[in-house]
């Protein structure tokens, strides 16, 4: 239930619960971000990848006067239009939404392929989350030998197939509070996918740390 008498600074629309728990997790350490505390709301399209593309605006429309700003997340993959650049896709999204009441207060966040490249980095807390801590190989070197990274760098080529498939190698389910997890404790700075860079820089132009006297 929305309290239409306080306005809020962030509507969030995701694709999924998984994103859902990821941001969720994520906005909660605006210490990391550089941002000040903010009030938000997150909601899952109920078309998905293609839903929040294509219908997002009409989604966050009634939204426009009760939040300062929106911020819409999807899977390129998935997404019904991905013959298309993610740069151009972004465009398109941003554009539909500026027109029905968000001008210059909106922006789109496409992960390229997908959620899951965000889970893979040289964190230790990964493969804790993951339930490989201590195991022999361990997590980079099995990515390594089962096709799915090199040894330059653990970004696996297919990021939610290796996920998967390193989930049951532990016997472990994929659920949506490993994404929280990862999301509340792996370094935003360890992160160098572009889709989360754009994100980092758009909610520290949208809420910077406030000056103390």
């Amino acid at each position: 239930m929305i309290d239409m008498r306080v306005k809020k600074d962030l509507v969030v629309l995701v694709a999924d619960k998984n994103m859902e728990y990821a941001v969720k997790g994520l906005l909660c350490r605006d210490h990391s971000f550089g941002i000040r505390k903010i009030m938000y709301d997150c909601y899952v399209h109920p078309e998905h990848d293609p839903g929040c593309l294509l219908r997002s605006h009409d989604f966050l429309r009634p939204f426009s006067k009760i939040y300062s700003y929106a911020l819409v997340i999807l899977d390129h993959d998935g997404c019904g239009h991905d013959y298309k650049s993610r740069e151009s896709l972004e465009l398109e999204l941003e554009t539909r939404l500026f027109e029905c009441g968000w001008e210059g207060r909106a922006s789109a966040v496409i992960i390229e392929p997908e959620l899951d490249i965000w889970v893979w980095s040289n964190s230790p807390h990964v493969e804790s989350v993951l339930g490989w801590a201590g195991k022999v190989p361990n997590l980079k070197s099995w990515l390594i030998s089962n096709g799915y990274a090199n040894e330059k760098s653990i970004k696996p080529n297919r990021p939610k197939e290796a996920f998967e498939h390193a989930l049951r190698i532990v016997s472990k389910a994929r659920s949506s509070s490993i994404y929280s997890q990862l999301a509340r404790i792996v370094s935003t700075e360890k992160c160098s996918d572009s889709a989360f860079s754009k994100l980092k820089t758009v909610l520290k132009d949208w809420f910077p740390l406030e000056n103390v006297e």
